[in-house]
This record gives C-alpha cells, structure tokens and sequence, in this order.
C-alpha cells in the first residue's frame, strides 16, 4: 500500500455561543483544516488541524496549510501502515513546526488503523474505557455569567471545569470567587490563565486562592515563572503551553514544577508524537489533560482515541471540541453525553467528511 495523493480542506468552525473569550483573546469561529490522505488501495485516511486563532501559540492556519503543502510531496509512495517511517520522513521535510505535521499525521493513523481492520485506540496501545471523561469550558465573562454557565452546564452532566481567566487580575479573582462559591465537592474545576498573569500576579492569586477548590492551569508565560510560583501555591498546577516537547516533559518532572500536564495533539507533531509523550508521563506518573488546540468532529475523534488509550489514573480529563460548534463538519465522530463521550469501535477514526460543506480542496499533491 502506497500514499497515493494528500489534500487539504478548508472549513470554519463558528461558535454555538457566539464566542470563545479566554485571556484577553475572544474569537467568534476558528479556521479549521481537514485532511485526506489517499492509497492506491483506495483507503483513505482523515485528519484535522485547527489552532486557536493566530495569536494563542506559535500556529496559524495559513502556516499550517503552508506546511502541509511543502511536507506533502515527500510522502507519496510511502507506505501509511508504517507509521514512524512517515512521520520521520515529515521531520526531515520540515524541521520543527509540528502543528503542520499533526493533520497529515492523524490521517495516516486513520489510514493504517482502517488497513488492520481496528479502531485507532487498538494501535494505540488497546482500550481502557468506553466512554471519556470530559471538562466544559467556561468561557471569559462576568462573574455572574460564568457561575450561570457552570450550572447551565452540570445540568448536562458535566462534573469538571475550566473558567478562563488571565484579562485582569481584580476581576479574575471575583470570577474565581464567584465560581468556586458555587462548585459542589463532588467537581472539579480549573483556572486557567493561559499564560495571562504576571508572576507578582499569579503570587497574589496563590495566596488568595489558597483555600479555594480549584486547579491553578498555566498561570504565567514562562515556565521559569511557573516554576518560581509553584512552591507558593496550595493548589494542584496544570502545565499547558510551556510542555510543548518530552525534553520539557522530563525537566518538569525532574523540577517537580507540575501535577497535570495538558497534551495537545497538535503541539507533538500528531498522535505519533502525542503517544510518545502520553506514554512518557506515564512512566512519570504525570497525569494528563489530553485533547488538541482546537477542531471538529475529525479532531475530537482523535482526542477520544488517545484518552480512551491511556492508562487509568493518567487521564484526567479531554475536550469534546465538536460540541462547541453549530455545524457538523464530519459524520461518526464521539457522542457526548452525561459529561462524558464516546469512543468509536469502527475501524479507524471512525469519522467520515460532510463533503458537501468542505467543497473543493485548497490543494492536491499527488504522484
């Protein structure tokens, strides 16, 4: 079996809510692409890389397609049941940027996961669990509305949490306030700044969440800063932007800077390198967030694999990313439900396109 052409898609994920507000960034949609992989046995494999605007982290969607454009050519021919052979070949296409890595790497793991015959968590290590837990995030807003939207949300079943905080620290200490007034003991709730305080910032609000039930998720910027606060905090801390790498993952570790890790997908290349990293912190005993920057149906599907792969006690949570949109971009993909959602036991990814909304593809590299 042989990659016989790669395309990108364009498609654009509009907000059921109107908006994504965290940090000092608010956005009414995300530009997503979606990804085919073709073989000259007709098997076809899907992915998806959606980041989250061009100003939360080093991707963009341009660069992404742009990427994708320049690895593309250097993968036809190979064959997409051997995975690493693929995923070295983009690494020696491109240095770095691994965002533009992670749609092509997904569908490839789609692809080879279809020829087996066995859904992707089977050539991810196997399934631990049919249905996985997730967190709703509580988008930037007063605190009134974030409190309204918590019980809005635990009455669909949801049990975990993630306020969005990082615009100003007054108001984001009566957010937090507000929020965890109203959190039952049997929740759990994060917040998280993405980056957004400055160090004396994130002091104060070590010392004036002390006795709050919550989770402290990338405060600072740095991971030095993170670091330095660390010791002040009577909180768990989630690490998110700065573990972008398993070199990052090991000084972590080694520094005692963390409790819970965020793994993006996308930030690692793609399942290939999510899963080295997954099963790093496994070795560590570091639990995981585990989800991606962003996407639909295709991504979310992805997410669920890996989280439905990982050993009990490593998952902490995911995010169902498809949930949050008004318009479904591919069939198959997880159902949520009791705050929780499922995993596919069709093989592969288990996702099929809407290919009337994609259109045409933004390009095609074929043999």
């Amino acid at each position: 079996m042989k990659i016989s052409a790669i395309s990108a898609y364009s498609v654009e994920l509009a907000l059921k809510e109107g908006a994504y507000s965290w940090g000092t960034q608010s956005f009414p949609s995300f530009a997503s692409t979606v990804v085919v992989v073709d073989t000259d046995e007709g098997l076809r494999g899907y992915g998806e890389i959606c980041p989250l605007g061009p100003g939360y982290m080093p991707s963009f969607a341009e660069g992404a397609r742009a990427g994708m454009k320049a690895i593309a050519p250097q993968l036809i021919g190979l064959d997409p049941r051997e995975i690493d052979v693929v995923s070295n070949a983009m690494d020696i296409a491109l240095k770095g940027h691994p965002y533009a890595k992670s749609g092509i790497d997904m569908a490839i793991w789609d692809v080879a996961a279809k020829a087996a015959g066995v859904p992707v968590t089977t050539l991810l290590g196997g399934c631990y669990r049919d249905a996985v837990k997730l967190f709703r995030v509580i988008s930037r807003d007063t605190p009134q509305e974030m409190v309204e939207r918590l019980c809005e949300y635990r009455g669909e079943g949801f049990e975990q949490y993630q306020m969005k905080v990082g615009e100003r620290l007054d108001t984001d200490l009566a957010r937090m306030e507000a929020v965890t007034d109203a959190i039952l003991d049997s929740e759990t709730l994060a917040a998280d700044a993405n980056t957004g305080w400055r160090q004396h910032e994130a002091m104060r609000v070590a010392h004036e969440m002390a006795d709050r039930p919550l989770y402290i998720e990338q405060p600072c910027l740095t991971y030095e800063e993170c670091l330095a606060v660390r010791p002040h905090l009577n909180r768990p801390l989630i690490l998110d932007e700065v573990m972008d790498s398993r070199h990052a993952i090991r000084r972590g570790a080694a520094d005692g800077a963390m409790d819970v890790i965020n793994l993006k997908i996308s930030r690692f290349g793609g399942l290939s390198g999510a899963r080295r990293a997954r099963d790093l912190c496994v070795d560590l005993g570091i639990a995981m967030t585990i989800e991606d920057t962003w996407g639909g149906e295709i991504a979310t599907a992805a997410i669920a694999h890996l989280a439905a792969s990982t050993p009990d006690g490593f998952h902490f949570q995911s995010s169902a990313f498809h949930d949050y949109h008004s318009q479904p971009i591919a069939s198959g993909g997880p159902v949520v439900a009791d705050g929780h959602m499922s995993v596919s036991t069709e093989p592969g990814l288990g996702v099929e396109p809407a290919w009337d909304l994609l259109g045409a593809p933004l390009f095609t590299i074929s043999s």
